[in-house]
């Protein structure tokens, strides 16, 4: 067990390695963590309330001493805290179960503490929305460093329980950036602002959004139309490939963390085979997927396989997936690879002890995922790999 190993549950100790890994002190987490190791015992579920108020209290406090920053004229140090508010925020709202009353209010103190943060901290991010049918799907576009002139963009999918800003802090549009190239995050339907201000929930067909995403990326006057790939964390595993397999105007593709077969795993999580993502799992799953029963889920998840659809891809694509993944098989890279049979490029990596990065999506740590990919786009859209060198090809 590679991961920060403080609560006696995966699932809670998933979500301080997260928090770890996206710009939390070690101080504030132990200060949230410490009052509630003792609820922990109890499961994943039981507690959730107790976790969202300790979290949520350090959240407000950073927020607090910020607003008191910002009076001053310290907007660099105000977004610095606003940044972790926002941060603890969000990792708070998402372990909570439906319909706590709590929920949509803390979630909206991330969105608010997220923007404010990043504009007053001088980062280079901007929020859009992108038109879908009579809504609208909310992305985070990080431009190119270094670029003159259109540049290669990467669209990055969220999983089953991330959003935007968590993608954002996974630091591959850092990375992505300095190689001279863009990227989009997105709360795609079922998840982030899709599922939470939109009420759009998720489906398998998920060229039906891809499709509009990769157009209003395309029509950037900063972005090479002929240079956009896309990859997807965790479900995104399963998201990217469905739609680089069906949209094939994407020029590259991987995932970070291979989902192959999503509908299978639910069967698996029905006979408690393996680690679920978050507390309150199957009344979780049920809202991204706009269902009030298990029959109806199961059925919309029967949809989650790509069986079929790997062998549509002829784009240069990578596979990775952690050794040690407790969420996902590593038996579904290999299915995800070896179907891979009309990509001109086709790429297997298994993090392993040596490297680090074993556990699902890197949440022992994720500098290994980040660079691996960074450097795949790098090389199949035309960016650098290096400070020194020019564009690659």
């Amino acid at each position: 067990m590679a991961m920060f190993d403080y609560f006696p549950n995966y699932v809670w100790n998933l979500t301080v390695s997260i928090a770890l890994a996206s710009g939390a002190e070690i101080g504030e987490i132990m200060d949230m963590c410490q009052p509630l190791l003792e609820k922990a015992k109890d499961g994943a579920d039981a507690g959730t309330q107790d976790f969202m108020v300790e979290w949520v209290r350090v959240a407000d406090k950073l927020s607090a001493i910020a607003d008191e920053e910002e009076a001053e004229g310290k907007l660099f140090s105000a977004g610095d805290k606003r940044k972790r508010a926002a941060l603890y925020y969000i990792l708070a709202e998402r372990m909570q179960g439906q319909g706590d009353p709590e929920r949509m209010v803390t979630y909206k103190k991330g969105l608010e503490n997220f923007l404010k943060g990043t504009r007053e901290s001088g980062e280079n991010v901007q929020r859009f929305e992108v038109p879908y049918g009579d809504k609208v799907i909310p992305v985070l576009y990080t431009p190119a460093q270094g670029v003159s002139g259109p540049a290669p963009a990467v669209v990055y999918l969220n999983g089953l329980d991330s959003c935007k800003e968590l993608l954002y802090w996974s630091f591959l549009p850092h990375e992505l950036a300095k190689r001279g190239i863009a990227t989009l995050c997105v709360d795609q339907p079922g998840t982030g602002e899709s599922l939470r201000l939109q009420d759009l929930p998720a489906h398998y067909d998920s060229e039906k959004w891809g499709t509009p995403i990769y157009e209003w990326l395309a029509a950037r006057a900063d972005v090479d139309a002929d240079r956009i790939g896309i990859t997807g964390i965790s479900l995104g595993g399963y998201y990217a490939p469905r739609v680089c397999a069906n949209e094939p105007r994407y020029a590259s593709g991987a995932v970070w963390g291979a989902n192959h077969n999503w509908a299978e795993v639910q069967q698996k999580r029905l006979k408690r085979e393996g680690e679920n993502p978050v507390p309150h799992y199957w009344n979780h799953v049920m809202w991204v997927f706009g269902t009030d029963d298990m029959d109806t889920f199961l059925t919309k998840a029967s949809g989650f396989c790509l069986d079929g659809q790997m062998e549509k891809i002829k784009v240069p694509f990578l596979v990775t997936h952690g050794a040690n993944d407790r969420q996902i098989a590593l038996d579904y890279a290999h299915q995800s690879y070896d179907q891979l049979v009309n990509s001109p490029r086709r790429e297997l990596k298994i993090f392993t002890d040596r490297e680090g990065g074993v556990e699902h999506v890197g949440a022992d740590n994720m500098t290994y995922g980040r660079n691996f990919i960074a450097d795949w786009f790098a090389q199949t859209l035309g960016g650098r790999l290096s400070a020194t060198t020019g564009m690659e090809s």
